[in-house]
């Protein structure tokens, strides 16, 4: 039953105070383990032709075998055994030649058969790794994770507690249940426990995260939006003192729901589990729910071991047993994994540690690999995205993907530029224009009249009149000071509201004043 278990004063009420991560990291040593579940973007469910699109209207995406209704009979949706293979391909896992699906029993009221189909002590793929680098004071550090398994499973349904201020069933008036996502095909990613990382836990946790969504991306098997549900992360944390050799007792962060939230999750389990232990009482072995709002835990429900879920072989499935020529024609067709391709990216626009970084901390790397495809050069591309687009998102509070503006878009704006019929401020407006829905870049220029001003014809009456409009700067020039020209030059530009070419506004300003 969901609920909240208090059997220790460890997690009664707050428990001991937490105690400053800096402090912990000097008498602890954090163990970690993450279980990721990604939800697959296939069109039907893991075991029956249910449509499986996000926010359809509540129980309308179901049918007798997601419903569990007697006599229904499930089938393995073969896409989603594919994708298993390719995800475990791309972590370096072996996969194996025959498994087979467990049931695994345990009451939820969105669980329509009161137990959940999924894979055991036979999981498909097993003993893979995904590294990935952090950064230290010392440099960039590359850590191995070890992974222990993927497997196949079911999700859940959704139920919302209404009424109560935690969103929570204590304290709620009533619970709604959705069976839409009941039966979505799912693999959960385990690793092995991830030692040694000391006061880099933190970032290690959410760098392995980031990786691995990165990894599903390129494999084009989720969407692993965080904010749908569709990538989720249980983070477990032990700690162990300083010199022991025996880990401490896990607690499990469940559902952790962004990129910020697994590093915020990590620390502050740290924090209070080494005040727990400081205070000379127990860790209990229990689920937490973490709180976006506090950057707090709170506790969940006593941990189920293995043998609590009495799992035993589905009778209704038959075994997987993947043949070695579809595993290696799988393989085949793996596309260029993140590491790769970032490590190429590196060197064909020849980026430094640094800006790579600040690439891929901005989420940007593929929009500016799709500008440069536009015909952009990486320069210019870079600079446009980690720039004026990422100020404007910063803005909008909206990821810089999400923008109303595509790479080839911009790439087109940069080209305007490059040709001379846009100056950089004059592309800012162009930005605007199409973020604004105005149209692409060549309709909001003709639309708002923003093309460089060049010809002579053009440029010769607003040069003349910045020339009698400031005669001191104009005597300056003609006495040879060559520098006051740039007065008369901005005199032009605010005249012609910044689309007059100043290059040649300068020229036409040195010959009118014989300084040439």
């Amino acid at each position: 039953m969901v609920g909240a278990v208090t059997s220790s004063p460890a997690t009664s009420g707050d428990g001991p105070a937490p105690v400053a991560f800096d402090d912990a990291m000097r008498s602890y040593e954090p163990v970690l383990g993450l279980e990721t579940h990604v939800e697959l973007g296939t069109d039907s469910k893991m075991f029956c032709s249910c449509a499986t699109a996000f926010g359809a209207d509540p129980n309308t995406q179901v049918c007798p075998v997601c419903l569990a209704l007697p006599g229904s009979l499930p089938v393995v949706n073969a896409t989603a055994v594919e994708s298993a293979i390719r995800l475990g391909l791309a972590l370096n896992c072996s996969v194996a030649s025959w498994c087979r699906f467990a049931r695994k029993n345990y009451y939820y009221p969105d669980m329509p058969k009161n137990y959940q189909i999924s894979q055991y002590d036979e999981p498909l793929c097993t003993d893979g790794y995904l590294d990935v680098t952090v950064d230290t004071p010392e440099g960039p550090r590359e850590i191995r994770v070890e992974i222990e398994r993927v497997h196949m499973e079911e999700d859940t349904g959704k139920t919302a507690h209404v009424g109560g201020a935690t969103g929570r069933i204590h304290g709620a008036e009533y619970s709604i249940v959705d069976y839409n996502r009941a039966g979505i095909p799912l693999l959960e990613i385990v690793t092995k426990p991830i030692e040694h990382t000391g006061d880099l836990a933190p970032q290690v946790a959410r760098a392995y995260v980031t990786e691995l969504r990165d990894l599903v991306r390129s494999l084009g098997i989720s969407d692993v939006r965080m904010e749908e549900g569709s990538l989720r992360c249980d983070v477990n944390v032990s700690l162990m003192p300083r010199g022991a050799d025996e880990w401490g007792t896990r607690s499990e962060t469940k559902n952790v729901n962004s990129l910020r939230s697994v590093e915020r999750a990590v620390r502050s389990e740290i924090e209070r589990q080494a005040g727990v232990l400081g205070a000379g009482e127990r860790v209990v072995q229990e689920t937490r729910h973490f709180q976006e709002n506090t950057g707090r835990s709170v506790s969940g429900r006593s941990k189920e071991e293995a043998q609590d879920y009495r799992y035993f072989p589905d009778p209704d499935l038959v075994p997987v047993a993947p043949g070695a020529e579809w595993v290696e024609r799988l393989r085949a067709g793996l596309p260029e994994l993140p590491a790769a391709r970032r490590a190429r990216i590196k060197a064909e626009w020849n980026l430094s540690d640094e800006e790579l970084r600040d690439l891929a901390n901005a989420e940007a790397i593929d929009l500016v690999a799709a500008t440069v495809e536009a015909g952009s050069s990486p320069d210019d591309a870079r600079k446009w995205w980690l720039n004026e687009l990422s100020r404007r998102a910063t803005e909008s509070e909206v990821e810089l993907a999400a923008l109303a503006i595509t790479p080839e878009q911009v790439a087109r704006v940069i080209a305007l530029v490059s040709e001379g019929t846009l100056t950089n401020k004059l592309a800012r407006q162009v930005v605007e224009g199409v973020l604004a829905g105005e149209g692409g870049p060549d309709e909001v220029v003709e639309a708002r009249g923003l093309k460089v001003v060049s010809d002579d014809s053009a440029l010769g009456a607003a040069v003349d009149r910045a020339i009698a409009d400031n005669p001191d700067a104009a005597d300056k020039v003609r006495g040879g000071k060559v520098a006051a020209a740039g007065a008369l030059v901005g005199a032009v530009m605010k005249a012609t509201r910044g689309q007059a070419d100043a290059g040649r506004a300068r020229e036409l300003i040195l010959e009118r004043l014989g300084a040439r």
